[in-house]
């Protein structure tokens, strides 16, 4: 697990070292261990290393046997001693134990389609002298994050937002529609940034760049929904076992201490019964819970920690761990509205005391339909409303202020099909945001591009498998740009990996083979999922309602931090930057104080105007933590 950077100008603009160097500095806490750097006239790689497999050869960049192809890797490739032992009878020399070197040989091999052989999580970049060339990729989910961008006509490439922002040729200017997204969907969209001109390499995409020569970017895997009608939900149950267990294995590999978080919930304590079983020491377990018990669930995670005597760890959260704020902000990146990041951020500090690596259960809901929204959508689906009834609840819907209960109940009834699914989970809505911003926003919106997303996805009003493309949407947006951004940046801000063996590419296609019937079997979710952990996990925690990772915000914004909230949105910085509209915010904070849970908008802003001060403002400076470069370039 890494921090990868360069610069390529390919002859045409200069680069230099000490940029990349600066652009590490701001991605030590991916990787404390170590630095490294390749320099060469028309391109320099660099990156800070997080040594997980071989400690002490696996020193990067990472060259082939003449020094013509060079590597830069965040991540970890699964299935690299596999794919070392294939090289090898090949006639490649290895000069290191680490995955890393796995690409470098794997690219001479098989050129472009190496990405195709990789099983892992991965951002990297390849150098290739010969061709003068530079590839970049990112893995089939997009668990490891990748940036990109032309500046002062050269490409820049980081695994973070913030690497880039080091450089003082990048024109902090808000992207618009990054902005509208986020606030619409609490994430920036999947190919752009909250930065102007600066991109998110979209996940399952390869770029190459060579001289005079446009970037050719091109997706190389993509998932499609395509039930298996020959097996029975036996077979499926069985499959389902298999696939999760080679998952988990591979996930151990290791030669630093691993551990797991666990909620209590059907995914993380699948993959921490299959870690019990598979190890032959406990299994170090982390937890995190709130004083107020209804979002507590601490208790179902003691249970399953007891139940497969793990060596468990937890904390009880509190309003005042906000006083973290500053430390998300920064470490998030980009403004980010699932308040969730708070107590990943916790868990991951907490587990960081005691292990390197971390195994998560994020995934499992998007395979499997676990999301209550399924469930919502089914049934009113089940009970369409005539088209005049429809018509005259939106007619009813535009009268009514805002501010009235049963406004929103209207509307959203006025809407139907994918407008209507959309709307359920839209923070704020175009018209909404025309009065948050002191700008028009009404061009900016991206819920038409969602709902011909979701069009090309295959939803319909109609259509008898209706939740493959609802699933499908949230792989390809809510997943990567939400839950896979939350995981790796708060995991990565203590210099721990995060491991998803649920979003192992192998068991994704698997999972896209069960019928829409065995996911979502009448009112219960994730069916084929529970049948299959049946008598491998207690029945009460299989059958347990699902709880998400939510935190008591709505209750902290109305008791001890209602001034925290006010005091930060209505402040003179804010004010005078003009983006935000403060008779509208007081119109918020109102709503809120008086009941209506705008919990998620509240904090959606919160995170923007702290991004903003970090980020954005005359005097804001885009990196805190201290480096050691202690290496020299190759």
């Amino acid at each position: 697990m890494c921090g990868i950077a360069g610069i390529a100008g390919f002859g045409e603009k200069p680069v230099f070292q000490n940029e990349v160097e600066t652009m590490c500095d701001a991605l030590y806490h991916r990787g404390p261990d170590d630095c490294g750097y390749y320099a060469a006239p028309e391109v320099v790689l660099g990156m800070r290393r997080l040594s997980i497999i071989d400690l002490h050869s696996g020193h990067q960049p990472i060259g082939n046997e003449d020094g013509s192809v060079w590597v830069v890797f965040n991540g970890e490739i699964y299935n690299f001693a596999e794919l070392r032992k294939d090289l090898e009878a090949q006639g490649h020399r290895f000069s290191t134990g680490t995955d890393t070197e796995v690409i470098v040989h794997s690219y001479e091999q098989y050129g472009l389609r190496c990405v195709d052989r990789f099983r892992g999580m991965f951002a990297f970049a390849i150098w290739d002298e010969g061709r003068r060339r530079l590839m970049i990729a990112r893995d089939r989910l997009g668990i490891k994050p990748l940036y990109y961008g032309m500046v002062a006509g050269r490409l820049v490439f980081a695994s973070e937002l913030k690497a880039i922002l080091r450089l003082p040729e990048v024109d902090r200017t808000l992207d618009w529609r990054s902005v509208s997204h986020l606030f619409s969907y609490l994430t920036t969209p999947k190919d752009a940034a909250i930065v102007a001109g600066i991109k998110k390499l979209e996940p399952g995409h390869l770029m190459v760049c060579s001289a005079g020569r446009e970037p050719m970017i091109e997706r190389y895997w993509d998932v499609e929904f395509c039930p298996d009608r020959q097996k029975s939900e036996r077979d499926f149950q069985e499959e389902f076992r298999a696939l999760l267990e080679e998952s988990v294995r591979l996930r151990l590999i290791a030669d630093v201490p691993l551990g797991a978080f666990l909620s209590g919930g059907l995914d993380s304590s699948s993959v921490v019964a299959t870690m019990a079983r598979l190890g032959t020491r406990p299994v170090k377990t982390f937890s995190i819970g709130f004083e107020e018990a209804e979002y507590s669930e601490l208790d179902s995670a003691r249970k399953v920690a007891t139940y497969f005597g793990t060596e468990h760890h937890e904390l009880v959260l509190a309003p005042d761990v906000l006083g973290v704020i500053d430390d998300i902000t920064a470490f998030l990146d980009e403004p980010f509205g699932d308040s969730s990041a708070i107590p990943t951020y916790m868990v991951s500090k907490l587990a960081a005391e005691h292990v390197k690596v971390v195994l998560s259960g994020d995934g499992g809901d998007e395979l499997f339909a676990g999301y209550d929204k399924y469930l919502v959508e089914q049934r009113e689906r089940r009970y369409p409303l005539p088209a005049f009834v429809r018509g005259a609840m939106g007619l009813a819907a535009r009268w009514i202020p805002d501010r009235v209960r049963g406004a929103n109940y209207l509307r959203h009834f006025s809407l139907d099909g994918p407008a209507r699914y959309l709307d359920a989970s839209t923070l704020f809505r175009a018209d909404q945001k025309d009065h948050l911003f002191t700008r028009p926003m009404q061009a900016c919106d991206p819920t038409a591009a969602r709902l011909r997303e979701m069009a090309a996805l295959g939803f319909q009003n109609g259509g008898e498998d209706w939740l493959s493309p609802l699933q499908l949407n949230d792989l390809k947006n809510y997943l990567p740009l939400d839950i896979l951004t939350k995981v790796d940046r708060m995991s990565m801000a203590h210099s721990i990996e995060a491991r998803v063996p649920l979003l192992d590419h192998k068991l994704v296609e698997f999972a896209a083979t069960v019928p829409a019937e065995m996911r979502l079997r009448g009112g219960a979710t994730k069916h084929i999922f529970k049948q299959a952990m049946r008598g491998i996990l207690p029945d009460e925690i299989i059958d347990r309602p699902k709880r998400g990772f939510a935190i008591p915000l709505g209750q902290w914004f109305r008791g001890k931090l209602e001034g925290f909230a006010s005091d930060l949105l209505l402040s003179r910085a804010s004010r005078q930057r003009g983006i935000l509209n403060p008779v509208y915010i007081k119109k918020l904070l109102a709503m809120h104080r008086h009941g209506r849970n705008l919990d998620m908008q509240l904090w959606t802003l919160i995170s923007f105007e702290m991004w903003c001060r970090k980020f954005l403002d005359p005097a804001a400076v885009p990196i805190f933590l201290p480096a050691r470069r202690t290496e020299m370039a190759l």
